[in-house]
């Protein structure tokens, strides 16, 4: 099974979170697109939506779906983004679509983050991509020289500016033995918007598409996972 069938079968999936009369914390990325072309088939049962980047907001215009500012909204029960890697943990790596500061601000928010990936997003230990860190760019070098003393091998992302305005460095080669621990560090240098490891405050629910199905695994152990067929 390709890839985007995957997506879209774990982005349809998603749907069974949602609930009528509320507004959907919506992401970014590939996958999203699918969940976003679902969540289209209900749009007269949700009052609206929050949106993590300026591309699925125009995406969810389209389809005449409303989009509220954050800041606006005092309740947010769903969160559904994807990630460029997951643990079994749920920790993950995002920003690959360089929305990582608006994801993270909006899964802070959430009661319930859901991931929705495929399975090839699936690792043991993160770090088997470069990890994005947003930077305000005069920052840049000096951010650069301290991901170096962490043991990181930054690059500059050429030719990307942020939603927010800023730029992204690609971190290679740091150790992800401990996500947390280094999510802090990283966040805690001058110059730093947000680091692309949602460690802290990972997955709730992961929804993983496979060839044999739609995976469910749930950080609360008391919660049964399964893998649905759909």
């Amino acid at each position: 099974m390709m890839h985007d069938d995957l997506k879209k079968k774990v982005g349809w999936a998603a749907l069974e979170y949602v609930m009528s009369g509320t507004i959907v914390g919506v992401g970014t990325g590939s996958t999203i697109a699918y969940f976003i072309d679902a969540l289209a088939s209900i749009k007269n049962e949700i009052i609206g939506t929050v949106s993590s980047s300026e591309t699925s907001s125009a995406r969810l215009q389209a389809y005449g779906i409303p989009v509220f500012d954050l800041n606006d909204v005092n309740i947010l029960s769903l969160y559904v983004d994807g990630a460029d890697e997951i643990n079994n943990q749920l920790q993950m790596i995002k920003g690959g679509g360089a929305a990582l500061t608006r994801e993270k601000i909006i899964a802070a928010v959430s009661d319930c983050f859901v991931c929705v990936v495929d399975s090839s997003k699936q690792v043991n230990i993160l770090g088997r991509v470069p990890l994005p860190v947003e930077v305000i760019p005069m920052a840049r070098a000096y951010v650069s020289r301290q991901l170096v003393r962490l043991g990181g091998s930054p690059k500059y992302r050429q030719n990307v500016v942020t939603d927010n305005g800023n730029i992204i460095l690609d971190v290679h080669h740091l150790n992800m033995s401990n996500p947390i621990q280094l999510e802090k560090a990283i966040n805690a240098l001058t110059g730093v918007v947000t680091v692309g490891l949602f460690a802290n405050r990972g997955a709730d629910v992961a929804l993983i598409g496979t060839t044999h199905g739609v995976q469910v695994i749930n950080k609360d152990p008391l919660v049964p996972n399964a893998i649905t067929f759909l």
